[in-house]
């Protein structure tokens, strides 16, 4: 009895249609990483001293404390929003920014910055993920789509970064060139 040959799978054609979405998923991925001209989450909370992170400036309506964890709220809210149909949001606004102007400490500075970066990345998964669909319209939403929310966050936090640093700016404490 002669060998069957193993049938080779079959090969997926790069069509259009996969080649704009990979480039999609990647400028996305991009664009929430802080690429071109946003600033990145690191540098604006690298460095920020201790003793100046719960601290206003005139002119400027929020602290850093706030900034950060405002951002840090927003975007988990976004991100659970996304994918968890039984997601809660907080009252708005006040459920989105902290309660005090500073920290309570440094480890609350540094559990936000975790958190921030934890919850970016996880976006960052969602988004990179083939089998999401950035179209469809989330179920239990009101016609918002994965790609939306995506936007969404990077459009945030893009704001709120800027107004970071600002902050720094103003309190002297950013770097200058």
């Amino acid at each position: 009895m002669p060998m069957k040959k193993k049938a080779k799978p079959a090969r997926q054609k790069t069509t259009t249609s996969n080649r704009n979405d990979r480039e999609l998923r990647a400028h996305l991925v991009y664009l929430l990483k802080g690429g071109g001209a946003h600033v990145h989450f690191t540098d604006t909370v690298e460095g920020f001293p201790e003793a100046k992170r719960g601290a206003f400036v005139a002119g400027l309506p929020h602290t850093g404390w706030q900034l950060l964890e405002h951002s840090r709220i927003a975007q988990s809210d976004i991100l659970e929003f996304s994918r968890n149909p039984k997601h809660v949001s907080p009252g708005f606004p006040e459920g989105y920014w902290p309660k005090t102007p500073g920290p309570p400490d440094g480890a609350a500075w540094a559990k936000a910055v975790e958190g921030f970066r934890r919850d970016l990345e996880q976006m960052i998964s969602l988004v990179k993920n083939p089998k999401t669909d950035l179209y469809a319209r989330i179920p239990h939403g009101q016609g918002e789509t994965i790609l939306r929310e995506a936007l969404l966050v990077a459009d945030h936090n893009a704001y709120h970064l800027g107004q970071l640093v600002d902050l720094r700016r103003a309190l002297g404490e950013w770097p200058t060139p």
